[in-house]
């Protein structure tokens, strides 16, 4: 699908008649969003730095025994900087200049948490299967370039961030994964947590790139909420999210990178399902653009071969586990939403629908536990 439609939103404010679509936006939406209120600073900082900046907030009921917990949460969704046959290097810094000036304007925001979007330091070449000069973008989770960068950042800002890289393992062979490193508001490195879940899907068959994670279902307590990050392909394992939220996530991320053709339909319904299913707060990022490459490659799926991938189609959102969710962003335009959030709205939502208490996990993990063995007959009546 082409990078033309700004936004499906758009769409249906100049076509819906106005006394309709109120009614409208609940339907798709659930329950109608209050718009956050930025500073002109930010907005006109915005502008000038030609990216999109939208805010909502997520609201709960008083509480007599506790107080709300309030919460500003950044997504941001950008484009490469530099073409692709730039020098790594770079690439790399034209695009930390990028991420910086955008963080600034969400730090004129009071944003608290903030995540960027999946392989955020690079073009998404894994499906190339080439390896240089892609594999140069790799790095230490715990000292590489970019994670002294978002640590220096976190200090700056008193912000805690996730930033989704290609990391090198040079303690495991030079193993390469695809991994989120957790930065704590202070600066300090909380813990990374890679890719559960790679695809084997058209031009997204990254399974030769890096390997399955290893870190399970980590969840990260922060100073303003427990937060996870499933990263990109988990969002279509309904498990995934479940075991994020079973280790306490009360905020999921989703950093990706996935195009029109391929996802686009599922693209609003997967983590708004997984906020409703599981009692929390679900963040979906995609980035933007067409990213060229210089040598043509194939998928092995009887396409001819080609330079890009399509259009990465933008449109992340957050949404609610009460079922609401913002607008997404422009599906064109690099952009920053800002959710301000009251964490309370977990536990309300939970008492109130009780899909927790519920599950019958004893009773899954039993035939889940019977599914995996090589002996299984699945419990099937016949007459």
């Amino acid at each position: 699908m082409s990078g033309q439609l700004v936004c499906v939103e758009g769409l249906l404010g100049k076509h819906v008649p106005a006394e309709d679509l109120s009614e409208v936006w609940r339907i798709l939406y659930g329950k109608e969003l209050r718009k956050l209120d930025l500073p002109s600073s930010a907005v006109n900082a915005a502008s000038q730095e030609n990216f999109e900046i939208k805010g909502c907030v997520f609201e709960a009921a008083l509480e007599q025994l506790r107080r709300p917990r309030t919460v500003r949460v950044g997504l941001i969704q950008n484009k490469i900087q530099l073409p692709t046959t730039s020098p790594v290097a770079e690439q790399v810094n034209a695009l930390h200049r990028r991420i910086a000036e955008i963080v600034d304007v969400a730090a004129m925001c009071d944003v608290n948490i903030i995540c960027f979007q999946e392989a955020w330091t690079m073009p998404f070449a894994f499906c190339t299967r080439e390896r240089l000069p892609w594999t140069e973008f790799a790095e230490s989770a715990e000292n590489g370039a970019t994670t002294k960068f978002c640590q220096e950042l976190a200090k700056k800002h008193n912000m805690v961030i996730a930033s989704p890289i290609l990391e090198r393992d040079e303690s495991h062979g030079d193993t390469l994964w695809n991994t989120a490193v957790v930065i704590s508001n202070t600066g300090a490195v909380l813990g990374k947590t890679r890719k559960n879940h790679i695809p084997r899907v058209g031009d997204f068959n990254e399974s030769t790139y890096y390997m399955e994670g290893n870190t399970g279902h980590r969840v990260f307590q922060t100073a303003f909420g427990r937060i996870a990050v499933n990263i990109c392909y988990g969002r279509h394992h309904p498990l995934n999210w479940l075991m994020y939220s079973i280790n306490g996530a009360e905020i999921i991320f989703n950093p990706s990178a996935t195009i029109g053709e391929l996802s686009e339909s599922l693209w609003p319904i997967e983590a708004r399902n997984a906020a409703i299913a599981n009692h929390c707060f679900t963040c979906a990022i995609n980035r933007v653009g067409t990213e060229h490459f210089e040598n043509e490659f194939t998928s092995g799926d009887g396409k001819k071969a080609h330079h890009d991938f399509g259009h990465f189609y933008g449109s992340s959102y957050v949404s609610a586990p009460d079922g609401s969710r913002t607008p997404g962003l422009s599906r064109v335009s690099e952009g920053l939403l800002i959710a301000e959030m009251d964490l309370n709205l977990c536990r309300q939502t939970c008492d109130k629908w009780n899909f927790k208490m519920t599950g019958r996990y004893e009773m899954y993990a039993e035939e889940l536990a019977r599914a995996v063995r090589p002996d299984f007959q699945a419990d099937i009546v016949r007459e």
